[in-house]
């Protein structure tokens, strides 16, 4: 190993959220199957020892990553657990820009790695599946407070939507495409909502 790759490498604690962080890094911008393990280490920076003592295997790692992403409240259904804004504006925010900076434009980390990994008993796939399933049991909640009649239909249009503009927001690299999403979905919520009263 060379000199310059040694004093590269970064000593001590931290290394799993090293990996976790390069992973998240690299996945993003060059897909999940697209991303070594090798490319991941250099990165963190890691030994490839240490980034397998952490992850036995990709599918491991990518099952952190995704964990990761959704214990920080990062992704879609991010904004529906918030107690700081009411339930309509948590279900529209569904369709809010992510944050200025983040590039490339993604969409939705659990659809992205389903793709990847299209094997429904694999473990990645299994994961993403029942995150998307938690998004709808959450906008169905919230639209339930609202007084919505049938709130699981409505949670799944709503979900539907959000899921397209997130997949036709990164397909197209428009990191605003939501904004036409959201107007639908604004039109869902005042016909569902106007028959409670």
């Amino acid at each position: 190993m060379s000199t310059v790759t040694t004093a590269s490498r970064r000593q001590g604690r931290g290394g799993r959220e090293r990996i976790l962080a390069a992973a998240a890094g690299l996945f993003a911008a060059q897909g999940i199957n697209a991303t070594g393990m090798e490319q991941i280490a250099e990165r963190a920076p890691v030994s490839k020892r240490t980034l397998y003592a952490h992850f036995r295997t990709k599918d491991e790692l990518v099952l952190a990553h995704l964990k990761d992403l959704a214990s920080t409240g990062g992704t879609l259904e991010g904004a529906l657990t918030r107690k700081d804004i009411p339930p309509r504006e948590r279900i529209l925010a569904l369709f809010d820009p992510p944050p200025a900076g983040t590039d490339p434009v993604r969409g939705c980390p659990f659809i992205d790695a389903a793709v990847e990994f299209p094997d429904p008993q694999n473990a990645v796939h299994s994961y993403a599946r029942e995150r998307k399933l938690l998004m709808v049991r959450l906008v169905a909640d919230l639209v339930a407070e609202l007084g919505c009649r049938e709130p699981s239909v409505l949670a799944e249009q709503l979900v539907t939507l959000a899921d397209g503009a997130a997949s036709r927001a990164m397909v197209l690299g428009d990191s605003n495409y939501g904004r036409y999403a959201r107007t639908a979905a604004e039109i869902l919520l005042d016909n569902a909502l106007s028959t409670t009263i």
